[in-house]
């Protein structure tokens, strides 16, 4: 199909201006709220249950409660050769970390894709929440490049990923606004560095009598015919994901953009509730302050913020807002609709 989307609303930019624009007129006064966490809960639940339509802005902490930790025992099992190698600590610090060659920042990103796309997360929280939202009029905005909401089960014409996914590679010039499926190679390189794919699409490890990972029996490095280079310029590839003005907004995400802008149209003056789930103060442009304008906006919306330790929201809308301090998780528990 054949769409100018030059023509389509750009849900992504519309929401963050409103957002920020907002954010501007508040006085800045943030509150955490009123009641104990279990009046809280309660209060959320009322709010589900009788909500026209459930918009979900989820950032890194829903997939941090699902068990998606880019440190500890994640990261020993699957990267301990090179924590020792190259002292990297973390999987969010090796992303930016300058591997000597092509050979090595694959096999790097290979097994970073993979434990954190192509696997099923630990715990089943996204599920829990698509338990709560099934049979809503319901539309997902995310920050997470995990693409766990579609492997949950959501509906995929109902998601937003703005910054990118794992499972998605592009020209790194980019010569062309075409992304590419990458699960295929991911799982060439992996083998050839040693690893195997279970039947679940578990990835494993030779392990040492003790349990623990066999390094040894691992390479940190890919065959260079492995390395991925663009089919239409011969430019290395690189990760879809959204650092600097080179990020390919493809016609997916276009399309999906076009939908989001759609939804919060066609839901202004109802009853809607802007659930926002583990979303840091880091970035609060794309979903917190685009929530709090809708909140500020209408008067039939409803705020809702669920946050380990970073649970608030401004004075202005303190009348119709909840705000939880908690594991996600935990707190979806908690919801019986």
């Amino acid at each position: 199909m054949n769409q100018n989307y030059n023509e389509t609303p750009n849900g992504y930019l519309e929401s963050i201006n409103k957002g920020i624009q907002t954010a501007r007129k508040l006085s800045g006064h943030m509150t955490r709220g009123k009641g104990t966490k279990e009046e809280r809960v309660k209060i959320l639940t009322e709010e589900l249950r009788n909500a026209d339509a459930i918009v979900i802005g989820a950032g890194a902490g829903l997939s941090t409660s699902a068990g998606f930790t880019y440190s500890g025992e994640r990261f020993e099992k699957y990267f301990g050769d090179f924590k020792a190698k190259y002292n990297i600590r973390d999987m969010y610090s090796g992303g930016f970390y300058p591997f000597p060659d092509d050979e090595t920042r694959w096999a790097w990103w290979s097994r970073h894709i993979y434990v954190n796309r192509y696997v099923l997360p630990p715990k089943p929280v996204y599920n829990r929440l698509l338990d709560l939202v099934k049979g809503k009029d319901y539309f997902v905005i995310t920050t997470n490049v995990d693409h766990q909401f579609q492997k949950a089960g959501f509906d995929k014409e109902r998601l937003f990923y703005t910054q990118g996914d794992y499972g998605l590679w592009q020209c790194s010039t980019p010569c062309h606004k075409r992304t590419y499926d990458n699960k295929g190679k991911v799982v060439k390189m992996l083998l050839s560095q040693g690893f195997s794919i279970g039947q679940n699409s578990e990835l494993s490890a030779p392990l040492l009598e003790n349990g623990e990972t066999d390094f040894s029996m691992l390479s940190t490095k890919i065959p260079s015919g492995l390395v991925p280079y663009c089919p239409v310029c011969g430019e290395p590839m690189t990760m879809n994901l959204r650092s600097d003005d080179t990020f390919v907004e493809d016609e997916g995400w276009r399309r999906a953009s076009a939908a989001y802008a759609e939804f919060l149209e066609r839901h202004r003056d109802k009853r809607t509730v802007y659930l926002e789930l583990g979303v840091g103060a880091n970035t609060p442009v794309i979903i917190k302050y685009p929530f709090w304008h809708e909140a500020y906006a209408n008067d039939n919306a409803f705020y809702a913020c669920i946050n380990y330790g970073e649970a608030f929201c401004p004075e202005e809308i303190e009348d119709r807002s909840v705000c939880i301090d908690g594991d996600i998780g935990d707190v979806l528990g908690e919801i019986s609709l």
